[in-house]
């Protein structure tokens, strides 16, 4: 079995049954290019130093270059024995260079460099978020663009309300993940302080230089405290919330993917190559990667509170709970990369029935609003003119007209200033076209909106 590199205070083997248990390296092996990263940096800078050879710090930079490599071809064997991506690394290096590998943890504690690996490994992973909800709001923008003017019917809880554009709807989904966006693309400012040599809670006496090796890594600052360095993990905890709002979002999207796609609604076409079957049932068409996406968001919300209750009780400074903090962070990463990319498959490839949509916007006494607002118009106050409309479409229902449907000296009943050109008022376009201020579904308002959110999206960085 091999030796643990701080069994020096302790006696006999490890219990089998303790390394089973207490190992990471099943999962934080993926920490490996940014572990090695910080540890170039830091022989280096321990070279410069004098704290160790420049020799030995040549030695060292060179065996974890061919370490880097070996992992990368997968050549490279990961032993549960030495728990985490860490030890791995140091342990593989001793033995490839000697003694100048057991030199490379000087002035540096396992505490502040899974830290240091964890924040780098997220200032990655961010900017590729961010790169994944850019590709998918371009295609919200697309699909927007290409049914501008088409009508379909605004819901509130989920009974038609009043008449929308296709586009608007589409942009309030725009408007959701740009705030997605901008939560990710915010993180990388506190993702930019560098933890390393706070080694296991007070720091060094030894000379380190803590600002060359956060340039050397990318960061703009030094973490503040010590203390705080090696236990805070607020930036996983605020990215994990990032993820599960994220994916909170593309569920609601999945959500009305799957009620629209129905035979009851029919509002939009599915493509067959995002789509699967029944094993029983072979007329069904099932929209399963919608469903899959609403699923799988069960798992961000839980990653969330699983980190969150983690750190609720851990007294300063570093304590073994962090362990924990890892797979949370991989497995929401993982869930919310793959649900934006499945969604904007599908959200590219959906066709939307506009024929459809304007129909069923035209029932359900959609513009009843704006035949208030016609009231309103000729001085009626706006609760008696809501009490006068709500009496009319009352009769409507009894005689099983739509609003439109209704003649003009039965209207004429409930209310006298109602005149022929009421039709018009209430008529969808008028409806729509009468909403025409910033954020208001009128086409000059989505026009102007569309346009706003395409240059935006020109000046977001790819990555």
């Amino acid at each position: 079995m091999t030796k643990k590199p701080w069994q020096g205070r302790l006696e006999g083997k490890t219990s089998i049954d303790l390394e089973r248990f207490s190992e990471s390296i099943s999962f934080d092996h993926r920490l490996y290019p940014y572990d090695i990263e910080g540890s170039i940096a830091h022989a280096r800078m321990l070279g410069e130093r004098g704290i160790i050879s420049e020799e030995d710090a040549r030695s060292i930079v060179g065996g974890l270059e061919r370490i880097r490599n070996m992992i990368d071809r997968k050549e490279f064997t990961w032993d549960p024995s030495l728990e985490d991506v860490h030890m791995n690394i140091e342990h593989a290096l001793t033995e490839m260079i000697g003694d100048a590998g057991a030199k490379l943890h000087t002035g540096r504690s396992r505490n502040d460099q899974v830290a240091l690996d964890l924040r780098i490994f997220l200032r990655e992973e961010v900017r590729g978020v961010a790169s994944l909800l850019k590709g998918l709001l371009g295609a919200l923008l697309n699909k927007a663009e290409a049914h501008f003017g088409s009508i379909a019917p605004g819901y509130t809880h989920l009974q038609r309300a009043q008449p929308i554009l296709i586009s608007h709807h589409l942009m309030a989904y725009f408007e959701m993940f740009r705030r997605d966006l901008e939560r990710f693309r915010a993180m990388t400012d506190r993702l930019s302080e560098s933890p390393l040599g706070s080694g296991a809670l007070a720091g060094t006496a030894l000379p380190i230089d803590r600002e060359s090796t956060a340039r050397e890594l990318g960061f703009s600052g030094l973490t503040r405290n010590s203390m705080d360095s090696v236990s805070d993990r607020d930036f996983a905890a605020e990215f994990l919330f990032a993820v599960a709002l994220c994916q909170i979002h593309l569920s609601r999207v999945a959500e009305e993917m799957v009620i629209w796609s129905t035979s009851e609604f029919a509002f939009v076409r599915l493509p067959d190559s995002y789509c699967t079957g029944s094993s029983m049932m072979p007329q069904k068409k099932n929209p399963d990667p919608a469903e899959l996406v609403r699923g799988k968001t069960g798992r961000a919300v839980g990653n969330l509170i699983s980190l969150l209750v983690t750190l609720k009780g851990l007294p300063m400074a570093y304590n073994r709970d962090l362990q924990e903090d890892k797979e949370p962070v991989f497995d929401s990463l993982d869930t919310l990369t793959g649900s934006i990319g499945i969604m904007t498959a599908l959200l590219t490839e959906v066709q939307f029935d506009t024929v459809r949509m304007e129909a069923a916007a035209a029932e359900g006494f959609s513009t009843a609003t704006d035949l208030a607002d016609y009231l309103v118009a000729r001085n009626v106050p706006f609760r008696q003119a809501h009490e006068i409309v709500g009496r009319i479409v009352k009769r409507c229902i009894e005689k099983s007209w739509e609003l439109q449907e209704m003649p003009l000296a039965e209207m004429r009943a409930f209310s006298e200033l109602i005149e022929s050109d009421v039709f018009e008022s209430i008529s969808l376009r008028s409806s729509i076209e009468g909403k025409d201020l910033p954020g208001g579904t009128a086409s000059g308002a989505v026009r102007n909106a569309i346009k706003e959110a395409r240059e935006y999206l020109d000046q977001i960085p790819d990555r």
